[in-house]
Formats: structure tokens, sequence, C-alpha cells
């Protein structure tokens, strides 16, 4: 898609950019598990792996709603914060390991929580509540796998050397 030129446009574009970086994260999940060495956040890594492969049909269905494709160009934030967690994956295996890996999930799912938001508000803002509905639903899941995330970070924190 060439630059976005309205807000219908936008709408596209950044619904786009989220199936990018959901697609990247499927691919970058199975390694953050292998990575991990508490079995709390492997499970946690492989659970919200199934999630997000729900986040991309979600993707998927609205952009169909929006007769557009959901592939588009490749999220570069996305692809960015992966290339940082592959590096804390290297780090010698242990609680400071594991503390790394949530720090980066954890900014992962910022990204997605600001980029969800505000891809349901434009459209909300465009009348398509349908659309809106399932962004919305991505977004509660989102929020959700954070708290998950900072749970797991104040029992493994204390124990990061």
């Amino acid at each position: 898609m060439s630059k976005p030129t309205n807000l219908s446009e936008v709408l596209v574009a950044e619904l786009q950019d989220l199936y990018s970086a959901e697609t990247q994260l499927i691919d970058a999940l199975p390694k953050m598990a292998k990575a991990a060495s508490d079995p709390h956040l492997q499970k946690g890594f492989l659970e919200h792996l199934e999630q997000t492969k729900g986040h991309a049909q979600r993707l998927e269905k609205a952009a169909a709603i929006l007769d557009a494709s959901a592939d588009g160009s490749t999220c570069k934030a996305m692809r960015g914060l992966i290339t940082e967690g592959g590096e804390k994956a290297k780090l010698p295996e242990g609680s400071a390991r594991d503390t790394s890996l949530i720090c980066i999930a954890q900014k992962v799912e910022h990204y997605e929580i600001s980029g969800y938001t505000s891809v349901r508000n434009f459209a909300l803002l465009l009348g398509h509540a349908d659309v809106a509905k399932l962004l919305k639903a991505t977004l509660d899941e989102e929020v959700a796998t954070d708290k998950k995330l900072a749970s797991l970070a104040s029992k493994i924190n204390p124990k990061a050397e």
C-alpha cells in the first residue's frame, strides 16, 4: 500500500502493521520459550503463542470486513523488539536471562497495547464497530498478558543474579 492519505487508509495500514507484528511474534515466541529457564515463563510464552495465533486471525477478519488484505509492509518496530529479544536469549541461563526476556516481552505487550488502542479508536471514529469489537477483544488479552508478565517478573526478579 502506498502512503495513507486519509483515516480509512491509516486504519488499514495500521491494521496491517499489527498483523505483521503478530506474525513475527508467532515465529519468535517458541524461541523465547526455549530460552527461558523458569518453567512458568516457558509455559506463559507458549500460551501466549496460541493466543497470538488468534490475534492474527482476528486481524484477518478485521481486514476482510474492511475489504482489505491483512498483509502489508513489515512492522519494523516488532522486528527491532524481536532482534533485541534474540540478544537477551543469548545471556547466560538463569534468572537474569529470564528477567531480560520478561522485560522484552513487556515491551512487546506495551507496543501492541498502544497499537490496538489506536487502531480500535480509528475503527470507532470511522463507524466500524464490528472491527473495533475484534480489536478490543485482542486489546483485552494483551493487557491481561502484560499483567501476567508483571506477576512473573515479581517472582523471578528477586532471583536475578
